[in-house]
């Protein structure tokens, strides 16, 4: 299938496919994050380590420290272990799904597929050539979870950038994939339960799904892969996590899935076993950062105002959020004031709000899957008379 191009400004042609993104833009050798200006055209991601025209966001760019390319650039190949030359780097997006009460959709990739069997991820996957980055998004989110979210009831904005390889270390074998992924977050107007009544998990690529809140979120992103990092885990965290898991008879039923298994790390040798891919531990990482700014925007107006509020940015204080309408990432005015907020009346507890569990919640209802195969097809594409309010860092 045909994907998105990453370019970087000023060239032309594609990044190919065994060139590092991060080194091109000046990663050093430290674990970054590096800071990097994109813009994204229908089909395309412009990347830069400085200002260009045309960049409308500033976002944090990181690999593993086990990522191969930077590897492979310094040494020679061995007779038949060329890379790919033909082949560019392909752009994703991933769908950092925010209910009302602070909580996020992880789903697990079935054993079968191709790319990360068995592992917690955001719904996500190729950005086609024609679409626009939200609308790829939003519609990997529908074949993955089955959930459409009406127009006017979520927000988003993006958080940052994930080079990405499988197999994802040397020992494992040289790498067949090269994506960079756009983590994205969308918060919805919706209660984690109002969004679990809706799910429709595709059994072909979702063999699990469950919503993580910040407590676990923050535990399972402090166990940084491929390094020495000690983890410090919080004595009070819970010793599982609820989910749904589906059987292979189409049926869905309760998973109390051990946390222990949440905070693995990718083993040195290839296996499937089930965890947390490192990107989603990176962009857990940016959903915390964000939901501490943001409620620390909040306490600050609430102070001010001396009274309750609806939940809203202070203005110039924070990045603009998109408004729930479907276009391109291109439009920088300023963030909305707070009236603006309360009239659109989004709703978000303060953080920390801290549970040991997730809400229990009704198992999801199954699709026939002669269904899914015309998902792609009739998912809605963008108005291109809808403007977008985005960010710009």
């Amino acid at each position: 299938m045909a994907a998105a191009r990453v370019l970087l400004s000023g060239r032309p042609e594609s990044v190919s496919f065994a060139q590092s993104v991060c080194g091109l833009l000046g990663a050093g050798p430290g674990l970054g994050p590096w800071p990097t200006y994109c813009g994204l055209k229908r089909g395309q991601l412009v990347l830069s380590d400085r200002p260009f025209p045309g960049a409308s966001a500033r976002l944090p760019l990181q690999r593993p420290p086990f990522c191969p390319f930077p590897t492979l650039d310094q040494q020679p190949r061995a007779p038949g272990a060329e890379l790919p030359t033909n082949r560019g780097v392909d752009l994703a997006v991933a769908v950092v799904l925010q209910s009302s009460d602070q909580t996020v959709l992880l789903t697990r990739r079935t054993r079968t597929l191709n790319v990360s069997p068995n592992l917690w991820v955001p719904p996500g996957g190729h950005v086609e050539p024609d679409e626009e980055l939200l609308d790829g998004g939003l519609r990997e989110l529908w074949e993955e979870s089955g959930l459409q979210l009406p127009q006017g009831q979520f927000f988003w904005v993006p958080l940052g950038l994930w080079e990405s390889a499988y197999p994802p270390r040397l020992s494992w074998g040289l790498p067949k994939y090269h994506h960079i992924i756009l983590y994205l977050l969308v918060i919805s107007q919706e209660s984690q339960q109002q969004l679990q009544a809706r799910i429709q998990p595709n059994p072909r690529e979702v063999s699990g799904l469950m919503w993580l809140g910040p407590d676990v979120a923050a535990a399972v992103a402090a166990t940084e892969d491929g390094t020495d990092t000690p983890r410090h885990l919080p004595q009070d965290l819970p010793p599982s996590v609820l989910a749904v898991e589906l059987e292979e008879n189409g049926g869905a039923r309760p998973l109390v899935l051990p946390t222990s298994t949440l905070l693995r790390t990718t083993p040195a040798t290839a296996d499937s076993k089930e965890r947390v891919s490192t990107g989603t531990k990176f962009a857990l990482r940016l959903w915390l950062q964000h939901l501490g700014s943001y409620s620390s925007c909040l306490f600050g107006q609430r102070e001010r105002n001396g009274h309750e509020e609806t939940n809203g940015y202070g203005e110039g204080t924070q990045p603009a959020l998109g408004n729930g309408k479907r276009g391109h990432l291109g439009d920088t005015r300023r963030a909305p004031s707070p009236r603006g907020f309360r009239q659109s009346r989004l709703r978000i507890q303060p953080f920390p709000q801290l549970t040991s569990h997730p809400i229990c919640l009704p198992l999801p209802r199954l699709t026939d899957p002669k269904e899914w195969a015309g998902r792609q097809r009739t998912f809605p594409k963008t108005d291109p008379k809808c403007p977008l309010k985005e960010v710009k860092y």
